[in-house]
């Protein structure tokens, strides 16, 4: 008969361990943040170099401006309507030239000339000159001025020989000086004004026309 199987008893459980937890913390508040601009604090040094460089270039620009300056003068114009070389009694010439001349005021404040002076000379030696009226030359404008030079029987006795010569080459060389006299005026202000042109012209005796003019500023 088969010994019968008797099952061993289960080993007494042990008491489980206990388990601990630990605590989060609590989930904190959403909190608002007040974000601050950085103000840079100027250098109150540099901000007063910088103000006086600024002001320093508005006085140069004013002064630039309204600083007088004399106007330009060009003639624009010179016809020869007379002219001619008398042999009697003694050498002379007649001449008669008509002159426009351009006055343009490169400020900002009118020109007041009292007169303008137009001479004429031959080899160094001055003939004659003509004045005309006085006029008023708005700012930043022109204005052209005429005038008529009429020379009778001029004596020449000491360049004789130089006419003689010119005349024979069919031209004559003259210079002439114009000079304008007056003042500027800004305000109450009132500044003098002189300005002279000098041209060198070649006058051909055949058709009494100019064959050539060259002008510069004179001082």
């Amino acid at each position: 008969m088969a010994p019968s199987k008797t099952t061993s008893p289960l080993p007494p459980a042990t008491p489980s361990q206990p388990h601990y937890y630990t605590v989060l913390p609590p989930q904190p508040q959403d909190e608002n943040y007040t974000i601050l601009p950085y103000y840079y604090l100027e250098n109150p040094r540099r901000n007063w170099y910088a103000t006086i460089a600024i002001s320093l270039i508005l006085l140069a620009a004013l002064l630039y401006v309204f600083w007088p300056s004399e106007p330009e003068l060009k003639i624009e114009r010179l016809h020869l309507a007379h002219f001619h070389v008398r042999m009697k009694p003694a050498i002379c010439i007649d001449i008669s030239l008509n002159v426009t001349l351009k006055v343009h005021n490169r400020d900002v404040y009118s020109v007041n000339y009292k007169s303008l002076d137009v001479s004429v000379g031959y080899r160094g030696r001055k003939l004659g000159h003509v004045k005309s009226n006085h006029g008023r030359v708005k700012a930043l404008a022109s204005s052209f001025i005429d005038a008529e030079l009429q020379l009778k029987c001029v004596k020449v006795l000491s360049d004789v020989v130089y006419l003689l010569e010119d005349l024979a080459r069919g031209t004559v060389p003259f210079d002439t000086i114009t000079k304008v006299t007056g003042h500027l005026g800004l305000f109450f202000l009132e500044f003098p004004l002189e300005a002279r042109v000098s041209c060198e012209v070649l006058i051909n005796t055949t058709s009494q026309t100019i064959a050539r003019q060259n002008c510069y500023p004179k001082g």
